[in-house]
């Protein structure tokens, strides 16, 4: 059993009979009264974000999970497909725990979260920037450039992403994953 001393970001602890990621944390010290840890926890199973108070020292009950990582191989009718790289064990993972599906490209390594007692997965994480080839876009018009004005193009994963006029077809940009914005040209 662990207390609310132990609480940081990231960390996975059993509340409410569910499993929460702690999101964000502030420990409150007020004048009067004894202090508190306010928290906002994302229910692994929903994605639902909740705000709860616990006491300065009260128990909790930390969830053990683990980080492992797999390669996407591809996509069928219901799931995406994964292999772990150190035992070539294959896994498929429904799209709603994947937290953006539409980046996914062949070959791309991923961290998948279990949790250790049942050995089920939780999440399954994109690095923070991706790296994809515009396959189409609307080409520029030249002077059109003074406002921050911004185009759809479609990348490789067939996702469609906001970026700069000066971008055309064919070249490789960097995407967020947590946000699915522009982040930058990339030079290959």
């Amino acid at each position: 059993m662990a207390t609310t001393a132990d609480i940081r970001n990231g960390l996975v602890i059993e509340f409410n009979n569910d499993l929460y990621s702690v999101v964000e944390f502030q420990h409150v010290k007020p004048g009067k009264g004894p202090a508190f840890i306010r928290t906002k926890l994302k229910n692994l199973k929903h994605g639902r974000v909740i705000a709860n108070t616990f006491d300065s020292g009260a128990k909790i009950e930390i969830a053990r999970v683990e980080r492992r990582k797999y390669q996407y191989l591809y996509k069928d009718d219901s799931s995406y497909h994964f292999m772990n790289m150190e035992n070539f064990e294959q896994i498929y993972i429904p799209a709603e725990l994947i937290n953006a599906p539409q980046f996914l490209k062949e070959g791309q390594e991923v961290e998948i979260l279990f949790h250790v007692d049942t050995e089920t997965v939780l999440t399954c994480e994109l690095p923070p920037f991706v790296v994809l080839k515009i396959t189409y876009t609307e080409p520029g018009m030249r002077g059109n450039t003074a406002t921050n004005a911004l185009k759809d193009c479609t990348v490789e994963t067939g996702a469609i992403v906001k970026v700069p006029l000066f971008i055309d077809t064919g070249e490789t940009i960097k995407v967020d994953t947590r946000t699915g914005d522009y982040a930058e040209r990339v030079k290959v």
